[in-house]
């Protein structure tokens, strides 16, 4: 049997992907060398919208795509994947042509890796910024502190020896979207609501009682991702680190804003390596909203 052609594969119908679409989903995330991540899918596909090709092979998907809705601001692109036996024929656009009919006038943002970039600048999408994604072993050194603190809660010393850490609690939530609105740059409630069964922790950072700061930390392969990371200065950032890095004995994983340049070196100066990085790019809009002197990692980069 011979591979069908661009043409008839540019034809092949997209579909709404649904919660049934959970293994084919992983298994496409695996053909492309990434984690299954079933439990993320489920997140995106709760919280967002999926779409899909069928293989016309009848084995699985042969592309999907999701996208994450935050009202008139814009709506997050991710999870562009296509099965390598369906790579370069013009699969990928045609979802993406499909994203951008469907949002109307709605912008778009979205995180784009080396080899998918060129199709993002040939549809219009402009780079805005960049994540550097870093992952390793977290180590604490020395009296450094945070790293050594009970995973209860934690005090970060110095500079920000009023700032404790502690694990979320039900009565978060509000304070949480309070502080997120002006970071984020619009309600993503719809998401936030999802993190207490979604992460594996979720911590808050305080200042003499004032939610200053919060962060996630999910299962992703063998891997635990740190995001998303909301905090009011660095300090704040590494301590609410260092606390979730204290419950887990497993790797951990972030894409950080590379304007973060002193948290990304406080993290390798802990264990973590450079992994990859990815442009961030906006269509519709200059850059995206909010306020990125305090916004250091997404959730993940398909939710932007």
């Amino acid at each position: 049997m011979h591979s069908p052609s661009p043409r008839s594969l540019v034809d092949l119908p997209i579909r709404r992907l649904n919660r049934g679409d959970l293994v084919p989903c992983a298994d496409l995330c695996e053909d492309r060398g990434w984690p299954r991540d079933e439990h993320r899918w489920g997140l995106l596909l709760s919280a967002g919208t999926g779409y899909g090709i069928d293989a016309p092979d009848g084995k699985g998907l042969a592309a999907t795509c999701l996208t994450m809705p935050y009202g008139s601001e814009f709506t997050a692109v991710g999870m562009m994947l296509v099965a390598g036996r369906y790579a370069r024929q013009g699969i990928a656009r045609r979802l993406m042509r499909h994203v951008m009919e469907t949002a109307g006038d709605t912008p778009l943002a979205l995180y784009a890796t080396e080899q998918g970039q060129p199709l993002y600048e040939n549809l219009g999408f402009s780079p805005v910024g960049r994540a550097e994604r870093v992952g390793g072993r977290f180590e604490t050194i020395g009296s450094g502190g945070s790293g050594s603190a009970s995973p209860a809660s934690s005090v970060l010393p110095s500079a920000a020896s009023s700032v404790t850490t502690r694990p979320a609690a039900a009565d978060d939530l509000q304070a949480m979207v309070r502080l997120d609105l002006p970071v984020f740059g619009t309600d993503r409630t719809h998401l936030l609501a999802r993190l207490p069964a979604f992460a594996d922790r979720l911590q808050v950072a305080e200042d003499h009682g004032d939610l200053v700061g919060y962060a996630a930390l999910w299962p992703s392969g063998q891997a635990e991702v740190v995001g998303p990371l909301i905090a009011r200065d660095t300090a704040t950032a590494q301590a609410l680190v260092a606390a979730l890095a204290a419950t887990t004995d497993r790797p951990l994983r972030a894409d950080v804003d590379a304007r973060h340049k002193e948290l990304l070196g406080w993290l390798v100066e802990r264990g973590l390596e450079p992994l990859s990085r990815t442009t961030v790019m906006t269509y519709g809009i200059p850059d995206l909203p909010g306020d990125a002197a305090h916004r250091f990692a997404p959730l993940t980069v398909a939710t932007g």
